[in-house]
């Protein structure tokens, strides 16, 4: 069975929030999806904005339709962002004429996720259901949503924890034992609301990323060190644990943000962990139940905990944390849960 993916192009930020569709798109094509390109003319919103952008997803959509084989095996990454006039149209025409086979890897679901949500999400969501043969979700959590929604148990595949790609290894091996957390992404107190508290725990954070708030300067425990690609970072996070966290407080993660840490693996998760450090994560989070069953990190229910939990972890506690993380690190350097994932999905549709 031939097998393809169709990759969107977007451009690149000095942030995680793209690598996770990029790093599945790379170990895909190590399993031998070839790519068909959606390209994005421009992200400018005018009216001639929207007329270029609209121009080449139509020419490139119909070179996918007639250069995918018959009875071929198409991998799509959902949600697609960018309204596209004949995507649908293309994707049914694909199942129907030509008998392919769809497995669609989610990334995120704008419903669950409440800040996004429109009629388009619900209907880029709803046609998604539609027509995937096979749909890789999250966790068991996320698992529970769809079944409620009427999605066959038999067409779900549980990812388990997002990969991390890197160019070589570079788990830190000289990680230092410190009482301390490190956050690394967007920094926007707009958008998280609970950094701008952070000086009030009483713990050194090391943060990184773009959108650092100077208000944030006159607390002596933060230190903030720059933005970095998504290359880069994993070799500045070198002591203690990485935050994952969100929201409007540092009492619960609350809010749209905040809550849908409930359903999703956040790519902090496994930026954290591919680095080499353990982390801290809130402990209703959906993923606090690998950090608990992999033993590499901590839970919390509020940050105002933090400071007395890693008064009480010894270097030794951490150093076992640390040989923990290390294996996890390896798999998710080399897509491990990705391909897994694929290959069940791709079994899954054999079977039926």
């Amino acid at each position: 069975m031939k097998k393809y993916q169709i990759v969107e192009l977007s451009n690149e930020h000095n942030h995680a929030g793209s690598k996770a569709v990029q790093d599945v798109c790379d170990i895909a094509k190590n399993l031998d999806y070839e790519a068909k390109v959606i390209r994005t003319a421009t992200s400018i919103d005018s009216l001639w904005g929207k007329i270029r952008r609209q121009t080449l997803f139509f020419i490139d959509w119909l070179k996918i339709y007639f250069s995918i084989t018959p009875n071929s095996l198409v991998l799509i990454q959902n949600p697609y962002h960018h309204k596209q006039l004949i995507r649908n149209w293309v994707l049914n025409k694909l199942k129907k004429d030509k008998q392919v086979i769809f497995i669609s890897l989610v990334h995120d679901v704008e419903e669950l996720r409440k800040s996004l949500y429109n009629n388009y999400y619900k209907k880029e969501f709803n046609f998604m259901l539609s027509i995937a043969d096979s749909i890789i979700i999250h966790n068991d959590k996320m698992k529970a949503f769809f079944t409620k929604k009427g999605t066959s148990e038999n067409k779900l595949v549980i990812l388990k924890i997002f990969d991390y790609l890197m160019d070589k290894e570079a788990t830190n091996q000289n990680v230092i034992f410190e009482r301390a957390i490190s956050i690394a992404g967007n920094l926007d107190i707009n958008k998280s609301a609970y950094i701008a508290q952070l000086g009030k725990l009483g713990i050194i954070v090391h943060l990184y990323g773009p959108n650092f708030s100077h208000s944030l300067e006159q607390y002596e425990d933060i230190q903030y060190h720059g933005s970095f690609p998504a290359s880069e970072i994993p070799n500045q996070l070198n002591s203690g644990f990485g935050l994952v966290w969100d929201g409007n407080s540092i009492d619960t993660c609350s809010g749209d943000f905040g809550e849908y840490l409930q359903y999703n693996n956040p790519h902090k998760l496994s930026l954290y962990l591919a680095s080499g450090i353990p982390v801290v994560i809130w402990d209703k989070a959906a993923e606090a139940d690998f950090v608990r069953e992999h033993n590499v990190g901590i839970c919390v229910s509020s940050l105002n905990e933090l400071k007395d939990k890693l008064s009480t972890i010894s270097e030794d506690e951490y150093k076992n944390m640390l040989l923990n993380v290390q294996e996890i690190s390896q798999l998710l350097q080399k897509g491990h849960y990705t391909r897994l994932a694929l290959e069940k999905a791709e079994l899954v549709i054999r079977v039926s």
